[in-house]
C-alpha cells in the first residue's frame, strides 16, 4: 500500500486479476461461504471430541483460550505480515497480491476472506501444537476456539464492509476497520479485536483528526 489514500473509495469496481485469466486466478477468487463450509464443521467435530474428557465450564474455558488466541494471530498477522514494507518490485507484487489488492478495492466480496492454503496452514499449524502442549480434551478444545475465532473474523470482516451495522458495537467496529482503509493503514490492525490496538498503541486516531 502506499502512504496516500487518494482516490480510494469505500465503492470500487471489482478488483483485477492477479494472474490474468484461466484456472489460477479462478483459484485467488474466494467466495464469502467458503470459511464456513470448511471450518464449520471442524469446530462442531473438535467440540464433539473433547467433551468425554472435560467438563463444560473447563470446555469453554479452553475454547475462550483458542480464541484468545486467534485474536492475537489475527493482530499480528495483520500488522506483521500484510503490512510489512516491501523492497524491490517483486516483493512490492508480492505485498499487493496479498493484501493492498483488498485496500485498493476493499468492496470486492471475492477477495475479502483469507485463502483456505493460508488458513489450513495456520488452523492445523494450531492444532499440532495444541496437541504438543495439552492434553485429551484441552487439545482439541483450544484449536475450536482457535478456529471459531477464525470464522467470527471472517464473517465480522464481510459484514463491515458490506452491511451497515445497527449496533453500538458494531458501527464502532465498522468506523475502526474504515479508519484504517481510509485514514491510517499504518493503524487499526484489529479487526474483531480491536482492544489489542490499545494494547499495543496502534489505535487510530478518531474520526476527523491526523
Amino acid at each position: 500500500m502506499t502512504p496516500s489514500h487518494a482516490g480510494r473509495t469505500e465503492r470500487r469496481p471489482a478488483s483485477p486479476p492477479e494472474f490474468g485469466s484461466g484456472i489460477p486466478e479462478g483459484f485467488t477468487r474466494i467466495h464469502p461461504a467458503v470459511p464456513v463450509i470448511l471450518y464449520g464443521p471442524a469446530v462442531i467435530l473438535l467440540t464433539a471430541l473433547a467433551l468425554p474428557y472435560v467438563d463444560w465450564p473447563a470446555l469453554v474455558g479452553y475454547g475462550v483460550l483458542g480464541y484468545l488466541a486467534w485474536t492475537l494471530t489475527e493482530y499480528w498477522v495483520h500488522r506483521a505480515a500484510f503490512h510489512f514494507t516491501p523492497r524491490g518490485p517483486r516483493t512490492q507484487r508480492l505485498h499487493w497480491m496479498v493484501h493492498g489488492l483488498h485496500h485498493d478495492h476493499p468492496s470486492d466480496s471475492r477477495r475479502l476472506v483469507l485463502h483456505p492454503l493460508a488458513t489450513l496452514l495456520g488452523n492445523s499449524t494450531t492444532y499440532g501444537l495444541s496437541h504438543t502442549l495439552f492434553d485429551a480434551g484441552a487439545a482439541d478444545a483450544v484449536p475450536a476456539g482457535f478456529i471459531a475465532g477464525y470464522l467470527l473474523y471472517e464473517a465480522l470482516h464481510y459484514h463491515l464492509h458490506h452491511n451497515s451495522p445497527s449496533s453500538v458495537l458494531g458501527r464502532r467496529l465498522r468506523a475502526h476497520h474504515l479508519r484504517h482503509h481510509f485514514q491510517d493503514d499504518g493503524r487499526g490492525f484489529g479487526i474483531s479485536c480491536p482492544y489489542w490496538d490499545t494494547v499495543f498503541g496502534t489505535a487510530p486516531a478518531p474520526a476527523g483528526t491526523h
